[in-house]
């Protein structure tokens, strides 16, 4: 029997409409096995992901597996989950999974391997969770398809917002925030309408340099920049917490997410990391979203919406928090949160040639041929020199992302 398709981000943005039966949620939930593309799955929301999925039970079905390198990592999740069509980047991956595949494993390589697993597999859930820009053409082929999409991929929207959220709305696919803020946001926004929304307020901890004067985090180490205080994540989100062009990123893809102008979204660095984001509304109510600093918990939602079922997070010890703290973020320790603004007011291939540049100064970064401080002046400068177009076709998004890569590196040749 065919998903009856629910209505939950009318109009501007994408807010739930608080307006199910309990017919419509027993067919989004129980009445059928979900079946899963995890795109990105060794990574450390694909594996907190498969997690989620394997405890909860027959609920679920993890029909395909998409991964950059780590064959041996992949191999194993294809063989635990029982999961026939598997997709791998790397050239050399894929050599070595042909080697050891089982009999009936469906192998699909190289940078078009995750679309491909998009393009020709039946899902019900796509979570899109591969780092980077990279990400964006299995993101949009699952919209294009109609897919639901667990969004664990903030670049897509940031890069390509424009085009994903008026395919959503004209495929009628429900776009779910993973990002722990923007689930946060989703989750409050359940307590009121979209004209009621003031303001949201997205937390960051403040990462490892929180604390740090200015000239130290400009000379921080790989090592230093790796070592977040209260979340796991993978090297290069890390390294975004640390510099808090993460914050930068997630403003702008709020702005998208939500429909919302960038002044409606403010950040607060709350270093204890359990209210995730806060919605005020127009009455001077305001509602916040609070838990553990665990990613299973977002995942699992994305999951199971609208219902919730238990969950592998800890429980928060209220009795042992003591106090929250909340202080505005210093824009000299971290200039990178302006770049996120003045994209988003910006619009148009602005947020592609942020991400972009800012991925190819970490890179840089990562390979020792930069300082940490100029993770953020490096994107800054490329992005001055852009000239933005305002209505991009994914062809002028492609050419922005290439084109500030290649700034980048000769920025710093010339250095």
């Amino acid at each position: 029997m065919p998903r009856r398709m629910v209505t939950l981000f009318p109009g501007v943005g994408f807010f739930p409409q608080n307006k199910y039966t309990a017919e419509a949620c027993e067919d989004i939930v129980c009445g059928m096995r979900k079946r899963i593309i995890i795109l990105g799955s060794t990574g450390s929301i694909g594996r907190a992901a498969l997690e989620v999925i394997d405890a909860l039970g027959d609920a679920v079905e993890v029909v395909g597996l998409a991964a950059g390198a780590n064959a041996r990592l992949l191999a194993e999740q294809a063989a635990s989950f029982d999961v026939k069509r598997i997709a791998i980047a790397s050239e050399t991956g894929y050599e070595e999974l042909r080697k050891h595949a089982p009999p009936g494993l469906e192998i699909l390589a190289g940078a078009t391997g995750a679309t491909e697993l998009v393009l020709g597999g039946e899902a019900d859930l796509v979570i899109a969770a591969i780092v980077g820009a990279a990400g964006l053409p299995a993101t949009l082929a699952a919209v294009d398809r109609g897919m639901d999409v667990a969004l664990a991929n903030k670049e897509s929207l940031v890069v390509a917002g424009s085009l994903i959220i008026p395919l959503a709305r004209q495929r009628n696919c429900r776009l779910i925030p993973v990002d722990s803020e923007h689930s946060a946001v989703f989750q409050a926004l359940r307590g009121g309408e979209k004209e009621e929304v003031r303001r949201i307020i997205l937390t960051a901890s403040g990462g490892p340099f929180r604390t740090w004067p200015p000239e130290k985090i400009a000379q921080a180490s790989l090592e230093e920049a790796l070592r977040h205080p209260t979340w796991k994540m993978g090297p290069k989100i890390t390294i975004d917490s640390a510099t808090m062009m993460n914050k930068a990123l997630e403003v702008i893809e709020a702005v998208w997410l939500f429909g919302l102008d960038a002044h409606q979204v403010e950040v607060l660095v709350h270093p204890e990391s359990i209210v995730h984001a806060m919605v005020e509304y127009r009455d001077g109510s305001v509602i916040a979203q609070m838990g553990a600093p665990d990613m299973k918990t977002p995942i699992q939602y994305a999951i199971t919406f609208p219902k919730r079922t238990p969950g592998l997070a800890e429980t928060l010890r209220w009795n042992e928090i003591g106090s929250l703290n909340f202080e505005p973020p210093d824009h000299t320790r971290f200039p990178a949160l302006k770049l996120g603004y003045d994209a988003a007011r910006g619009g148009g291939s602005s947020g592609a040639v942020l991400n972009a540049a800012n991925e190819a100064a970490v890179e840089l970064f990562r390979g020792g041929k930069i300082r940490f401080g100029e993770i953020a002046d490096l994107a800054a400068k490329v992005c001055s020199r852009h000239r933005v177009i305002e209505q991009p076709a994914l062809d002028d998004l492609l050419e922005s992302d290439a084109w500030a890569r290649q700034e980048v590196n000769e920025c710093c040749h010339h250095q």
